[in-house]
């Protein structure tokens, strides 16, 4: 009878103490914090091979945004530029297209991967839910430019292709293969790209 009381007693216990933890992005934990880095000249280059050139901001560029659980990205995008599939580990992502016409997209998770998209305009705006694949498409003719906000001071990126196929050191390419279900060959070429 003892060990059985005992035992309810730690359960009880052990179900309050769940209560009492959680993980988050911190509440702030001062007022305010003025950022005071010298303004430095943005150069906004899309000449590159995805045509698209992001600007994250985050407590790292800008402490003013320490404490407040937010930071934003500028994304300049060349005609047909893109802004390669990417994920945000720590953060949901409000989209806003300030200038040309964009195609946003994500996918969901396992096992269902549903592609939504929608083509978005001067002004519309787009969320990308927290931690999901994502990417954005200039299908204009013309030079593009948006912003995004983020729900976390420290949001983390990933994409896709570069920590795939240009990790250090790299997967090994028979792993790739078989997961992507493609030669090994295009999977060396693949990875030469990304070095």
């Amino acid at each position: 009878m003892k060990k059985g009381v005992s035992f309810l007693v730690a359960v009880a216990l052990m179900a309050f103490a769940s209560f009492l933890v959680s993980a988050f992005d911190p509440s702030p934990l001062q007022g305010i914090c003025v950022g005071i880095n010298d303004h430095k000249d943005a150069v906004f280059e899309t000449q590159n091979l995805v045509g698209s050139n992001v600007n994250l901001v985050t407590i790292e560029q800008f402490p003013g945004v320490n404490s407040h659980g937010i930071s934003i990205v500028r994304v300049h995008f060349a005609p047909y530029g893109v802004n390669p599939p990417h994920i945000h580990p720590r953060a949901a992502e409000i989209f806003t297209v300030l200038e040309g016409t964009l195609l946003a997209v994500f996918v969901t998770s396992n096992p269902e991967h549903h592609y939504f998209s929608k083509v978005l305009k001067k002004g519309d705006i787009f969320a990308f839910p927290f931690g999901l694949n994502h990417f954005q498409y200039n299908i204009g003719h013309t030079n593009a430019v948006a912003i995004a906000t983020l729900s976390s001071q420290f949001p983390g990126v990933i994409t896709i292709a570069n920590t795939t196929f240009g990790s250090n050191p790299p997967i090994d390419p028979d792993i790739l293969a078989k997961a992507f279900q493609m030669d090994k060959k295009v999977v060396q070429y693949l990875q030469a790209r990304f070095k």
